[in-house]
């Protein structure tokens, strides 16, 4: 139970933070602004996107769990780091959905990025082969703030 409560700990706040993103998303996706935007050819059909997101939340709780069992010296800045990652995570779908700042939008998402990066990088020796649970969030950011930039550049 003492290296389950971590990943089901995360597990939670990482689908937290999908919720809290998703209350603020509006009509998202199917928003008149959203259809009319110029997207990149490669953007996926919208149900790719859910089934995306469960995988990385899934994975990044494991992974957090285990970091946060055997990183235990540095558990104040791996919950920084989280932290920022999650603000990052949940602050996007307002910024690009809600307020339509696209250009907003593509700094917040480079942030995560960025955070989510960080968190492999710094991380990575204390993590070894659990690094490969935060490979699916990196390449879904990269896909994500390249139909980010494209609709940004097309404005």
């Amino acid at each position: 139970m003492k290296k389950t409560l971590p990943t089901l700990t995360f597990l939670l706040l990482n689908f937290a933070a999908l919720a809290v993103g998703g209350l603020f998303t509006g009509n998202g996706v199917s928003s008149e602004w959203y259809q009319n935007l110029d997207k990149a050819p490669w953007t996926p059909p919208g149900w790719v996107f859910g089934a995306a997101w469960t995988l990385i939340m899934v994975c990044f709780a494991f992974y957090m769990g285990q970091l946060w069992v055997n990183a235990s010296k540095h558990k104040g800045l791996l919950l920084r780091s989280y932290g920022l990652q999650w603000v990052l995570n949940v602050a996007w779908n307002p910024v690009f959905f809600y307020f339509q700042k696209v250009d907003i939008g593509l700094l917040v998402i480079v942030g995560l990025l960025l955070s989510v990066l960080l968190i492999a990088i710094k991380f990575s020796r204390i993590q070894k082969s659990w690094t490969l649970a935060i490979v699916p969030y990196v390449l879904w950011l990269l896909v994500a703030t390249s139909l980010n930039a494209y609709i940004f550049f097309k404005m």
